[in-house]
Order: structure tokens, then sequence, then C-alpha cells
């Protein structure tokens, strides 16, 4: 009999069960041993023979249990042949013939794929078209090829984007990026990687590096590179050829061949460069890189040479645009939204999108620029753009609402926003001005005293259509709806009389026909007059004033402006006035007037004028004096100057005359300082720099000679000389 059995690799044993069920299920077993549960009364012996057997594979005599003394290993030996006996444990003999196992050992993933080498070396042309092949690498795994994912191998690439790229399937390199320039990078290094299990997570993986190199090639080009932000007609760059001629001989002229529809060269005459400009703009999302072909040829040509030789050339020129920053784009502009008045706050009004143009497509915020909705009636949601209502809307206060909406990413653009506001019918009609009516006192019945009309804030769909009414009942007047939004109104008697009722009320019912229906009660004032017999009024009786039961806010407001006016008065009244600089204690014109601030003496220079105090006749005559609140009530008259050396007590005088004189005076005296001392004068200095030791050398009876102003300055210094002396 032969059976296989399958095993994982790395097993350390394995039941021989399956093999005890193969052998007891056997007809020849059957008919020696009659059951299996025969085989196990202790009376059957177990022995193994084969491949491993007594060194890698040990079996329990007993149990038949077999153990693997080793980890197995699939790439060392696939597959193991046993061969197992059964026999009577008291007389060996064998109860059924041997039967052969082949043990096949099952692959797992317990090998990394490696790769021939740690370093590969290829090289690529420059310029190269994408897609060109560069080199093909590949590694190997040693688990089973045949089952299961363990050696399936997916290549990609760790290091060289975006230059070069990998085939998955069979590690091919191929170059990604076009115009690849030896003169600007030469050497690249690129990682590849190889992971078993088709790549899945979990795989073993291993890598290698590739060094490229770009090999060079006479392409005769010129590489310039251009911000997408680049203005229409502005120049991106310069390509010049050489001629060793000189003159006319050298002169050049450059041209596209088969021209192009985003670029065009023109040619410096002063440096004889060929100047690159830009015809349409350079939008990096949409395309990146541009190739073109110049042809440069000398504008003059000597007869002599032409023939046999070639005087033109040329180049190409290979154009990379660079990406900036540019601010998002809105998918409208403007947007126009509408949204029905008196819808509540937070309700929907709209979406704005914006998206970032650039390569990274980032996300942009919405704001709203506050200074146009300075009453903040919207909210936009700073992630989805939607527009919201913050207050509840009345297009009879606003029709519309000009909003500005910013989208920021980096840097920010701003578009507007109209919103509609929806008509809803929210308001009554009304009167369409005051009116004022009158009726004679001789009327007849049906005759047209007044038409009315009315006016709705309300904008409906199809026109407005008013309906006027009054009371059936009424006795002295009726209405005639003229169904054109006006009514007449009729006399339903004749005979009015001022003495009997001099104002008559008219309640009329105005209603629209939207929905839903709005209608209100407006109040006709009809005054009965005396008239001629043509109908023209004469006199009337006095014009009722309006009244109400309450009253009015203009009463209200008259009251309160009556009461301010009161208080204010009285406060004014009650104001104290400003206090005197001088108070008088006894008599005012006997007070010598005391201030508290303290002079620095002769040596201070800083609080005066000391030229002044050397000349007084430069002094200002027009100084107003500053302790009291000047009143010109008679013009101002200047004073003599003093002349030089005069003396001090002569000075004094005159000063002293001149203000007894002085109607402008004030009615009180002011103690008056000068700085002046003059020269030769008989009192000598009034600095106190220079006085005596002691009072006592001190003469004050001059003071008394001075005036009834300086009466109490005299009693005061003449009375204590006296005291000194006694």
């Amino acid at each position: 009999m032969l059976k296989t059995i399958t095993v994982d690799e790395n097993s350390f044993s394995l039941m021989l069960m399956q093999l005890l069920d193969s052998i007891t299920n056997h007809s020849l077993f059957k008919h020696l041993a009659g059951t299996k549960d025969s085989l196990s009364d202790g009376n059957v012996r177990y022995e193994l023979t084969g491949d491993g057997a007594g060194t890698l594979f040990l079996i329990d005599e007993k149990s038949g249990d077999i153990h693997a003394t080793k980890r197995l290993d699939r790439e060392e030996k696939a597959m193991y042949i046993l061969h197992a006996k059964v026999l009577d444990r008291t007389t060996l003999a064998e109860l059924e013939p041997d039967t052969e196992f082949n043990i096949k050992i099952h692959d797992i993933n317990d090998n990394e794929p490696r790769f021939a080498k740690d370093v590969f070396f290829a090289s690529v042309p420059e310029m190269s078209e994408v897609g060109t092949s560069v080199v093909t690498i590949t590694a190997t795994d040693a688990d089973d090829q045949t089952y299961g994912n363990s050696a399936k191998l997916v290549y990609s690439i760790l290091q060289g984007q975006p230059y070069f790229s990998v085939d998955s399937e069979n590690g091919t390199i191929k170059t990604a990026l076009p115009g690849m320039d030896r003169e600007v990078k030469e050497q690249y290094q690129v990682v590849i990687q190889a992971k078993d299990m088709a790549g899945q997570m979990g795989g073993l993986s291993g890598t290698t590096t590739v060094s490229i190199t770009l090999t060079d090639v006479n392409d005769n080009s010129f590489r310039v590179t251009a911000t997408e932000s680049t203005e229409v007609g502005g120049a991106i760059g310069r390509i010049k050829a050489d001629d060793p001629d000189i003159g006319r001989n050298a002169e050049m002229e450059y041209t596209i061949v088969g021209g192009h529809d985003t670029f065009n060269i023109i040619t410096d005459q002063t440096t004889q460069e060929g100047v690159v400009i830009i015809k349409k703009r350079l939008d990096y999302e949409t395309k990146r890189d541009y190739e073109f072909r110049v042809e440069v040829q000398n504008t003059y040509l000597d007869a002599r040479f032409i023939h046999g030789l070639q005087f033109k050339d040329y180049a190409t020129v290979k154009v990379t645009v660079e990406d900036v920053d540019e601010p998002p784009v809105f998918g409208r502009n403007p947007y126009i939204i509408e949204v029905h008045e008196d819808t509540a706050a937070g309700s929907f009004v709209g979406v704005v999108s914006a998206r970032d143009p650039d390569a990274g497509n980032k996300p942009v915020k919405y704001s709203i620029d506050r200074h146009t909705d300075l009453e903040r009636l919207f909210n936009v949601d700073s992630v989805n753009g939607t527009i919201t209502t913050l207050k509840a809307l009345d297009r009879e206060m606003s029709k519309w609402h000009n909003i500005s909406v910013v989208a920021t990413e980096i840097s920010t653009t701003r578009v507007p926003v109209f919103i509609k506001v929806l008509d809803v019918n929210d308001n009554a009609p009304e009167f369409a001005m005051s009116y004022d009516t009158f009726v004679c006192e001789r009327v007849k019945a049906g005759q047209l005293i007044q038409t009315i009309s009315a006016v709705d804030t309300d904008e409906p769909l199809v026109g407005h259509k008013f309906v006027f009414s009054i009371s059936s009942t009424n006795p002295n007047f009726t209405i005639d709806d003229k169904e054109d939004n006006t009514a007449n109104i009729l006399t339903r008697r004749g005979g009015f009389s001022r003495r009997e009722m001099s104002v008559y009320f008219l309640p009329i019912v105005i209603s629209d026909n939207d929905y839903p229906i709005q209608s209100s009660t407006s109040t006709l004032v009809i005054r009965v007059c005396a008239c001629d017999s043509r109908g023209n009024m004469q006199s009337c009786s006095p014009e009722v004033l309006p009244f109400s039961d309450g009253l009015t806010t203009g009463a209200l407001v008259a009251i309160l402006l009556c009461v301010l006016i009161v208080v204010l008065f009285a406060a004014l009244r009650r104001q104290r006035k400003k206090e005197p600089l001088i108070i008088s204690k006894e008599d005012v014109r006997d007070n010598v007037v005391s201030y508290n601030d303290e002079g620095g003496g002769e040596e201070d220079t800083q609080a005066f004028d000391i030229g002044t105090l050397r000349n007084p006749e430069v002094m200002d005559a027009n100084k107003l004096r500053r302790d009291i609140i000047p009143e010109m009530l008679f013009p101002f008259r200047r004073t003599s100057p003093i002349k030089d050396n005069t003396d001090v007590r002569d000075f004094i005088n005159g000063r002293l005359h001149e203000n007894d004189s002085d109607p402008t005076a004030p009615p009180y005296d002011s103690l008056a300082t000068y700085a002046y001392e003059g020269s030769g004068s008989l009192a000598e200095s009034l600095s106190s720099l220079e006085s005596a030791a002691t009072e006592g050398d001190q003469d004050y009876d001059y003071l008394s000679n001075w005036g009834p102003q300086f009466k109490k300055l005299a009693e005061m210094y003449i009375g204590k000389t006296q005291e000194l002396d006694t």
C-alpha cells in the first residue's frame, strides 16, 4: 500500500493517526485484526523504516506517533519515503504487509528574494524619450515556485523618482521624465525592491541599488526655465549662436521652425541674441515642458561664398514651466442666489465653491468680508462654503444683499455673491396717500365724493389686485370697487348737516389677492362742508385733530423736552459762581495777595527774561494780567516807559499814580512784583542778598508816604521797628 502525507516544513512532529487510519481500513488488516479498536489493546507494536527512520523520524512503538528530531526544510529535501509495519507484540508476527508512506514537505514563505548583486551599473543617453528601457534586473526566491505566492515577486522603486520607473512584473527600469540633461545632472542612484507574496503585506523583500549614468549626445540645445505667472509678452530667456565674423557679416536672425502657438523668438540687434518671449499664458498644471527648434541664419550673405556653404544652424530650446502658488478659483463669478424673505436664522441660502488650481490642490477656507455685510445677516461655512442666514430677511427693507466671499489657501481671492430676497405676501395693502375728503351739506344720494387707491410693499408675480369694501350697514356712504385697484366713495343719502355731524369716519377694508391673503382697515375722514351750487367747498367746521386712548409719541416727546429744558434751567440757576482769586477778610483794598510760589532769587533766570528786566522799554505793553479775567471795557492805555537809572521810589510812585488813575484797574489791590531795581536808589537794593545782618538797620518810615494802598504794609514794618527799638 502506498500513502502520501503532506506536512509543513519546520514541523517537529506528525501524528501517525492518519497512518493508522489508513492501515486499519485496509482489507487485509480487517481480516487479521477484525477492527481498529483491536489494535489499541496493547498487543500491537509499530516499526518504521526508510529515509531518516531512526535518525530524523522516530516512531512510538505503542502509540504509532511519528516525531521529527529537527526542523524540516523543503529547500534541503522535499520528500521522504518511509515504510511502516504493524507487528504482534508477543509473536512479532506481521499483522499486515509493509505500507510505504511518502512524506511531502509543504512549503512556507521562509526565504526572502535575493538579487545577484548589491549594486548594478547601467547607462542611458541623455534626452531619451519617456519609457526608454535602461536595464532589467531580477531577483530569485528559494521558496516553491509552484505552490502559493511564496515565490511570486513584485518589483517597485524606492528611490529615483520621478526620473525613472520599474516594471512591477519583470524588473525593467525605464526613463520616466523627459529631457533629462547630462549637463544638469549626470549620475542617478535608483533603489529597486523585490517583494514576494505578490507584494502583499507580510511578504519578504530584498533590495539592490542601480547606478545609472546619462551618456552625452550632441544635442546642441538650450534649456530655459519660466514661471507660470510670467505675463504674456514677457521674456523668459536668451540664446546665442557663435559667429566668428564681424560687422554686418555677423548679424543674425532667429526664428522658430514651423512657428509655435505658445512661444516666439525675436532678435536683439545689439547683442545678436535670440530672446524667447511668451505668446500665451503658461499653466504648470496643464503642461510643464515644451520643446521647439530654432533656426539662426545670417541676414547678409556674400554672393562670393553662397555656393557650397550654409549660413544657418539649428538648436533645440527646451522650456520648463515652474509652479507658483495661484489663488483659489471659484466655480462661478459672480454668484446669484435667491432666498425667500422671512427665512429663519440658520436657514440654507446657497453654496460657493473654489478650488486650488495648483498641483497640490490644497484645501480652501471660506469667509465673508464683513465690510460687505455690516449687519451680519449671513454666515459661510469655512470648510464647505455653505451660506446660511444669521437673521431673518425682510424684502421690504432690502431687496438685494451684495456680499463678498473670500477663499483663502496661501493667497486669497474673492467673489461677489448677489442674494435676491424673494417676496412673501406678509404685508397688507393700505391707502396710497392721505386723503382730504369732504361732503357738501346739500349733496344728493349717489354723489361721488372721493376716489381712493391702495399700495402694497409686496410684489406678487402676477401684479397687485386689491379689493375695497365697507360695511353694508353704513347708512351714509357706499363704495364702488372699480376693479382696477381704485374705488369710488359715494353718498348713500343726502341732507348732511354740520350741526348734526361735522366729521364722519369711514372704515374701509382693503385686501390683496396673493397667498396668504392680507388685509387691513384704513379710515377715511370725511368732513361736512358748506358748498356753493357747483359743489365747490366754501367753509367747513374746524378740523378734528386725531386722538387716541393714550398719548401719542409726539406728545410724549414734547413733554420730555419741556421737562428737560426746566431741569437744565434750574441747574444753571444753581451753578456756583467762581470764587475770586483774593478772599477778603476785612477790607479787600487793604489786603496783600499772598503767593505760595517761592522764587529762586536773583540767580534764578529760568522763570523770566533777564533781558526784559535790564530794559523795561521792551516789555510787552499789551500783556494781560493772569490773576483776573480781562474785560476791555475801555481802550488799553500804554504807559510811558521809565528811563534808565530812575530812582526806584519814583518808579513805584509813578506806577502807583498810574494805577490810581486807571479806570480799567480792578476794584481791589494786588501785589505787583517789579524785578527792575534801577540804580542810585535811596532805598538801596530790594534784594535780601545784601541785606544787613539785623532788621534794625532798616528804616521803613518812608512807607507811610506811599498812600492808603500801603497803609497796612507801613503799619506792619514801622510798628515792628518801634518794638525793636523799645
